[in-house]
C-alpha cells in the first residue's frame, strides 16, 4: 500500500455554521463550499490547509454516523484520512493483514472520492479513512 499524505482530518460538529466560526474567523483559513453526501447522512465541508484539509462534519440525521459520534463522545475530532494510491489494493493488502474493515469495498464520499474506512477497533481506537482522489 503506498500512502500518499494526509488527506483530511474530520471534525464533528454540531453545526458546520458554527464550526466555520472558529476554521475561517479565528484561523483564517478558507471555506471552500459544503456538500451533502445523502448515503453517509451528512454535510461536509472543506478548509484546506496546505496540501491537506479539515472537514467539518454535520449530521443530517439523528440515525446518522457523526450524530452517533457526538453522542457517545462530544463533538471534536472523529477520524484521520489518508490519500492512497490505490484503494482497491490497500483494502486487500488490510484484509491479508487481518485488519478490521467497516468498508470492505470503497463507496463514492465527498467530492467523488473513493473512501473506506478501517474500524477502530484495528487501529487504536482511531476511525481511519483510506480516500483515492
Amino acid at each position: 500500500m503506498k500512502i500518499l499524505k494526509i488527506d483530511h482530518l474530520g471534525i464533528a460538529v454540531n453545526s458546520i455554521d458554527d464550526g466555520k466560526n472558529f476554521w475561517s474567523d479565528v484561523l483564517g483559513l478558507k471555506f471552500e463550499g459544503a456538500e451533502t453526501v445523502q448515503e453517509q447522512k451528512v454535510t461536509t465541508a472543506f478548509f484546506p490547509v496546505g496540501e491537506s484539509e479539515v472537514e467539518l462534519l454535520e449530521s443530517t440525521s439523528p440515525d446518522g454516523p457523526v450524530a452517533k459520534f457526538i453522542e457517545k463522545k462530544g463533538q471534536g475530532f472523529q477520524h484521520v484520512a489518508f490519500r492512497v494510491e490505490n484503494i482497491e489494493e490497500a483494502l486487500e493488502e488490510l484484509k491479508e493483514k487481518g485488519i478490521q474493515l467497516i468498508d470492505q469495498k470503497p463507496r463514492i464520499g465527498a467530492g467523488g472520492a473513493k473512501i473506506a474506512f478501517l474500524h477502530p477497533k484495528a487501529t487504536g481506537g482511531v476511525l481511519v479513512e483510506l480516500c483515492q482522489r
